[in-house]
């Protein structure tokens, strides 16, 4: 049946051996052992040029032995539990002694018909390899010579099938009768035979042992012409040269790797010959082995200090940034500063690259001609990242980054703290929060009474997080000019420009606020005496205000609020009013001072803290006015206005990744997910400061 281009059929050589019992009565189930894939590239029907990555191949615990690709039940031959290994994929199975098709291939075999078997898998995550890219994977670097290629970083094996002619002529199906009451005779023999062709025994791998004695068994089947002999010779002949041929290769491999290692790296010559390196995977150990490194840091204890510590130190020395001393140890700093003082770019990604297997001559720095080569290197697939790289610089530079917003963050104005409460939410709905207008006041409790129940007030406002972002880039310039400074605009642009987001969000929401401070609730005064002045007559008016504010009730009574107001908030056009209000033990509210007049006592001083606002008289915010000012509670006792963050996060945060194809350079992305709501009215009173 045709197969849909979401089904993979491999092409590359499989070889398929089975043992089988002697009939349908009684007779041992059919064995089946099929080397499915060796991991190179291969030219698939339906995707063309295609490496599949072995770990990331999935399966269920047993899959279906299918009688040429058929999906139905009459279909299943048997099962098989896929293995992986040394980046080869195998299929061990039996088939059914019962299925009338599985004794129908024990027949073809036994009359001489060659069978072939055929894998299908299912692709779930792909990328497309760029032409003269590189890639390590299955053990071994595979180059887009020819032209790109697809990569299958995960596919599911569904099945394999037993059919007359396989997507690769070179596979075949042998199957050979045993009996069970003869087996140790046969064993025997199998053991002369093996010795009269100079193999032994304890030398070989289960595969070769198995490819083998399906050929002996082949060459003691009975045959009935000098042909069928003929024909029987032929295929031992053929196995025993197929397995002193990949013998061959495999002393050349060993003999490669010994080469390579020159008895100077021990452990990586074991590792390679038992794990199946090829020569250009143990080359690139040993040029990893043998680069200069970064002495270990070594504190008390004995204790090793990881290198991307070290260089996340040094960078943030170069960038001088403030806290370096309490971010990181002394022995930390020492380290930066003995083995990378002037730590730029160019060196920095040089080292990554190097990390994770390019070339780096010694001396070597970024350019303009292997900019390309190096960034591939230094931000390699996170697969390969996780097994080859000494330090990780996707996460030096994301901590670097994170850093610079911060800092950039925090340089910004954060007056809006000094009147708003924060909170966390944990998505992006819209919540309702009800105002604190409940009457919970207690009441008494007669003798054998029963406890009442508080109301709570109905009044709410709402609650939503939005998300503000914005991107930055550190392209090839930047990286070849080896100037940190370019790390200045990620700063101001998505750090401080996180933060000119919030307040813009914030002080415009909180202008808006008409229809929330107004007469009827009783937070709102106005009038010419209502002006904020250095006699405090306006600031009186003001605190008397918001002595009689009071909690509306359901039973119709309005009750007293109580507390003091602790902050003045009002704009530049009123700053130095507020602070002579604040600091000066008098006033003068005569007029000119003469040698006579006496200044009246200052009630106010040291009593409601200033926090002067430069948006409450920003022309461009609706609602801004040169007049109005405000008194209010501390806001941890009850806030007018509330930030919400999404999962407590209240700083901005930055995400980092290798640019576009079609550029070069380094992304990041700076995101910030918060909202604003006016809150609590009866946390203070607004006044007009004007008729």
């Amino acid at each position: 049946m045709p197969h849909s281009a979401r089904e993979l059929r491999l092409v590359s050589p499989v070889e398929m051996t089975l043992a089988a019992g002697d009939g349908p009565d009684g007779a041992q189930p059919a064995r089946v052992h099929v080397a499915a894939y060796s991991g190179g590239l291969m030219n698939v029907s339906g995707f063309g040029p295609l490496v599949i990555d072995v770990e990331g191949i999935e399966s269920a615990e047993r899959i279906p032995l299918l009688a040429d690709h058929e999906n139905r039940l009459g279909a299943v031959l048997g099962s098989g539990t896929p293995a992986r290994g040394e980046g080869r994929l195998a299929v061990d199975g039996t088939l059914s002694r019962t299925n009338e098709l599985a004794l129908r291939v024990i027949d073809l075999h036994r009359e001489g018909v060659p069978l072939q078997a055929s894998v299908g898998a299912e692709p779930l995550e792909m990328e497309r390899v760029a032409k003269g890219r590189r890639i390590v994977v299955n053990g071994r670097t595979i180059r887009a010579e020819a032209g790109s290629f697809l990569l299958v970083r995960r596919a599911r094996l569904k099945h394999v099938a037993i059919v007359p002619n396989g997507a690769d002529g070179g596979t075949s199906v042998n199957i050979a009768a045993q009996s069970a009451s003869s087996q140790e005779t046969h064993d025997m023999e199998f053991a002369h035979w093996l010795e009269a062709q100079g193999f032994a025994a304890d030398a070989l791998d289960e595969r070769q042992a198995a490819c083998l004695r399906a050929a002996f068994d082949a060459s003691q089947q009975p045959t009935a012409t000098d042909a069928g002999a003929t024909a029987g010779k032929d295929v031992t002949a053929a196995a025993v040269a197929d397995l002193r041929s990949t013998l061959a290769a495999e002393t050349g491999r060993v003999a490669a790797i010994r080469r390579i290692c020159a008895g100077k790296h021990p452990e990586i010559e074991v590792q390679a010959i038992s794990e199946g390196w090829d020569a250009t995977k143990t080359e690139l150990a040993v040029i990893r082995a043998e680069r200069p490194k970064a002495p270990a840091i070594h504190a008390a204890g004995d204790r090793s200090l990881a290198s991307a510590e070290v260089i996340e130190a040094a960078l943030c020395v170069a960038r001088k940034h403030a806290d370096v001393e309490k971010r990181f140890k002394p022995e930390v700093l020492e380290a930066a500063d003995r083995h990378y003082p002037n730590l730029g770019f160019r060196q920095l990604f040089m080292m990554a690259a190097a990390a994770n297997g390019y070339p780096a001559r010694p001396g070597e720095l970024v350019h303009a001609g292997n900019i390309r080569e190096v960034l591939s290197y230094a931000f390699p697939p996170r697969t390969l990242q996780a097994s080859f790289s000494t330090f990780s610089l996707p996460g030096i530079l994301q901590n670097l980054a994170n850093k610079e917003l911060l800092g950039g963050y925090l340089e910004e104005d954060q007056t809006w703290r000094e009147i708003a409460v924060v909170k966390s939410v944990s998505d992006f709905k819209e919540i309702t929060s009800y105002r604190m207008l409940d009457d919970m006041e207690y009441e008494e409790l007669p003798k054998h009474g029963e406890i009442k129940h508080g109301k709570v007030g109905e009044e709410s406002y709402t609650r939503q997080v939005r998300t503000y972002a914005k991107m930055f880039m550190l392209d090839r310039t930047d990286i070849i000019n080896d100037d940190l400074s370019a790390l200045d605009d990620l700063r101001s642009r998505v750090g401080g420009g996180a933060a000119k987001k919030l307040n813009n969000v914030f002080w415009a929401r909180f202008l808006d606020n008409a229809a929330f401070f107004t007469a009827g609730r009783g937070n709102f005064i106005s009038g010419a005496d209502t002006a904020l002045g250095i006699d405090g007559a306006g600031l009186q008016k003001g605190i008397t205000a918001f002595r009689k504010l009071r909690t509306p009730a359901a039973d119709g009574k309005k009750r007293v609020v109580g507390g003091r107001p602790e902050i003045l908030l009002v704009p530049p056009e009123l700053e130095f009013i507020a602070q002579r209000l604040y600091q000066s033990t008098t006033v003068n509210s005569g007029g000119a001072a003469t040698a006579e007049s006496i200044p009246d006592a200052n009630i106010h001083a040291g009593k409601y803290r200033p926090v002067v606002c430069d948006w409450l008289s920003d022309p461009d915010f609706s609602g801004s006015s040169t007049t109005a000012w405000y008194l209010f509670r501390a806001p941890r006792n009850l806030a007018a206005i509330v930030v919400s963050f999404l999962g407590g996060q209240q700083n901005p945060t930055v995400d980092m990744a290798e640019a576009d194809f079609n550029q070069l350079g380094v992304q990041f992305r700076g995101y910030h997910d918060f909202g604003v709501d006016l809150a609590e009215y009866l946390a203070g009173i607004k006044s007009k400061g004007a008729a």
